[in-house]
C-alpha cells in the first residue's frame, strides 16, 4: 500500500517530536522531520527502531533548501510547527521572531506548487493578546498584542486563509495554548518549575503568580490535533488546542512542590515588562468535541512526566 508523505518542520520541537512519535507508529506514513535544531534536539526524534521516518537539518527560513526537500518527496500533508519560541528568546530576539514570516510564505508557496493537500499549521494563544472576554473563542481574535511572536502567528494564520481562497490550499490551524509533557524543554513553565523542584532549588515567579494559566497534558493535545488530521474534522477552520482549566502559577509552583515532596521554597520577582498575560482560558468545546473524552487533570499529567522513561534517562545529575 501506498505511504502517506508527511512533512514536520520544527520537527525536533517538544510538541511536534510528539507528533511524529505518533504518525511513525503506523507504517502507512513516512514522515520527513526538518528543523535546524535551533531550540529542537535530536534525542527527541522517534526510535531509530522504526524505519518510516527520516530528519533532515534544514530552516525552512531559507527557500532552497526546503524547496528542494518538498520538490524530491511531494509531501500529501505538512505540519508546520517550525518558529521561535519560548517567551525570553522571544523577547530577546525579535527580529529573529519576525524573520520566520518567510518561514511560513516558503511553505506555503511550496504546497501551493507541489500538490499538498492540506496545511496543519501551528499558532498560538498568543494571537489572543490581553483578552477583555473569556473563554477565548477562535472567532473573537482581538489583534492587541504588540509582541512579534504573536504578530507573526497572526500574519501566519492570515496566510493560510489567503492561501485557501486564492490557491485552494487547504488548512487547519491549532491555537495551542500551554502544553506539557515529558520532552519539553526547560524554556517552559512547568519543565522549569519541575526542574528546581526536583533539585530542591527556590521555584521563581515573576509578579505575585496570581496570573493564570490552563495546562494541557501532550497526550490529549496529539489525540486532538491527530482526530482533526485523520479524519478531516474542521477543515479550513481554527481550533483551540489546550485546557479549560484554569490554575494560578503560583497553585502551579506549589502543586508540583507537593507532588515531588520538594523543600523548594517560592522566590517572587519583578513582573515581566511583557508577556505575561494575566489570564489564559480557551474556549475548549472544538477541542472536547475531538477528544470525546475528559481531558487528562493536571496532577495525574505531573505525575506521567515524573514516571516517565525520558526523564529517567535525564535525571542523571540534570533534568531537561
Amino acid at each position: 500500500m501506498k505511504q502517506t508523505k508527511i512533512l514536520i518542520t520544527g520537527g525536533a520541537g517538544f510538541i511536534a517530536s510528539s507528533l511524529a512519535d505518533r504518525l511513525t507508529d503506523d507504517e502507512q506514513n513516512y514522515v520527513v522531520i526538518v528543523d535546524n535544531l535551533l531550540t529542537g534536539s535530536k534525542d527527541k526524534l522517534p526510535s531509530a527502531k522504526k524505519k518510516n521516518w527520516k530528519f533532515i537539518n534544514c530552516d525552512v527560513n531559507e527557500f532552497r533548501p526546503i524547496a528542494s526537500i518538498m520538490q524530491s518527496f511531494q509531501f500529501d500533508y505538512v505540519f508546520h510547527y517550525a518558529a521561535v519560541v519560548g517567551v525570553k528568546r522571544t523577547l530577546d530576539s525579535p527580529v529573529m521572531v519576525l524573520d520566520d514570516i518567510q518561514g511560513i510564505k516558503n511553505i506555503l508557496e511550496l504546497c501551493k506548487n507541489t500538490g499538498v493537500k492540506r496545511i496543519i499549521y501551528a499558532s498560538s494563544s498568543e494571537v489572543y493578546g490581553e483578552s477583555v472576554t473569556f473563554p477565548q473563542n477562535e472567532e473573537t481574535t482581538p489583534l492587541n498584542s504588540r509582541l512579534p511572536y504573536a504578530v507573526v502567528k497572526n500574519v501566519g494564520e492570515a496566510y493560510c486563509k489567503s492561501y485557501k481562497q486564492e490557491y485552494g490550499i487547504d488548512y487547519t490551524i491549532f491555537r495551542f495554548f500551554n502544553t506539557y509533557g515529558p520532552k519539553q524543554s526547560t524554556d517552559f513553565v512547568v519543565s522549569k518549575f519541575l526542574r528546581a523542584a526536583l533539585s530542591d532549588q527556590p521555584i521563581t515567579i515573576y509578579g505575585d503568580g496570581l496570573q493564570s494559566r490552563t495546562f494541557c497534558y501532550i497526550d490529549d493535545h496529539l489525540d486532538a490535533t491527530i482526530t482533526a488530521y485523520k479524519n478531516e474534522i474542521y477543515k479550513n477552520e481554527v481550533i483551540n488546542i489546550g485546557s479549560d482549566v484554569e490554575i494560578s502559577i503560583k497553585e502551579l509552583a506549589e502543586t508540583i512542590i507537593e507532588l515531588t515532596d520538594s523543600s523548594s521554597e517560592l522566590t517572587y520577582v519583578d513582573p515581566l515588562d511583557e508577556g505575561d498575560m494575566k489570564r489564559r482560558k480557551p474556549d475548549a468545546s472544538k477541542m472536547k468535541e475531538l477528544l470525546e473524552k475528559e481531558l487528562v487533570p493536571l496532577k495525574e499529567g505531573l505525575q506521567n512526566i515524573l514516571q516517565s522513561n525520558y526523564i529517567k534517562a535525564k535525571l542523571n545529575g540534570q533534568y531537561v
